[in-house]
């Protein structure tokens, strides 16, 4: 089994949501895929249990901006500065068939390590601290509130730098992840990031990683499923 590279690609937000699930649906060979992605508008995305009323109540007022669910879990995540991504690991694969505690961390370790080669004081968070509200542990609804257990933070600040939702089906897992550039702290060369982050994923997974075309995959099945994400039936469902 590979880890193919996709190139960058940049989409409206629902797009971007009904692309990350084709890869886990429709990709047509056996193997995990990575793509970093950006934003044709300024997008927040929000966990595919999340109540739209609530999502609603936490958006910055008077911005234009989309707005998409995930078919990922997970809090809000403001895409408006962000390093954004999507994982795949087919079914076939150890990883696939672990618990998902293990999957976030595994991931997020190889993406603490690859901002560490650049002196980014970034860990996994490994205990899960009640917040200062008295709430118990748990997924925030808000993705940045607060770091939740495997989450990655600024070892020095407590910052959360990374978070991200899962989704596991019949074909595999797909893993969304975010970097808030803000929590950093310092300046990245996100090229390097990328190639380093690829190269530690390739070897925690046992993979070959290597860079591949997008597959040739129906259009009008893509294009269908993107106006399903931007549909008002998909986004105020809950």
């Amino acid at each position: 089994m590979k880890l193919h590279l996709l190139h960058d690609r940049a989409a409206s937000a629902a797009e971007n949501m009904a692309t990350d699930f084709m890869l886990l649906q429709r990709y047509p060979e056996v193997a995990a895929r990575l793509r970093h992605y950006d934003w044709h508008r300024p997008a927040f995305t929000f966990g595919y249990s999340q109540k739209i009323a609530f999502v609603r109540a936490q958006l910055p007022d008077a911005t234009p901006l989309e707005l998409c669910r995930r078919p990922t879990g997970g809090g809000v995540v403001d895409h408006r500065d962000d390093w954004t991504y999507a994982l795949v690991i087919p079914r076939g694969h150890d990883l696939e068939a672990a618990p998902a505690t293990q999957s976030y961390r595994l991931i997020h370790e190889a993406l603490a390590t690859a901002l560490g080669w650049q002196a980014i004081a970034a860990e996994v968070q490994r205990e899960c601290a009640p917040p200062a509200d008295g709430q118990t542990c748990g997924v925030s609804g808000v993705c940045f509130q607060r770091a939740e257990l495997y989450d990655v933070v600024h070892a020095r600040s407590g910052a959360k730098i990374a978070g991200a939702a899962q989704k596991r089906n019949k074909h595999g897992l797909l893993f969304q992840g975010s970097i808030a550039r803000a929590a950093v702290g310092a300046p990245v060369d996100w090229e390097k990031f990328h190639a380093d982050f690829a190269a530690t994923l390739a070897r925690l997974l046992a993979l070959g990683a290597e860079p591949t075309p997008w597959p040739d995959w129906d259009d009008d099945e893509l294009h269908a499923l993107a106006e399903h994400y931007a549909s008002p039936e998909w986004l105020e469902q809950r």
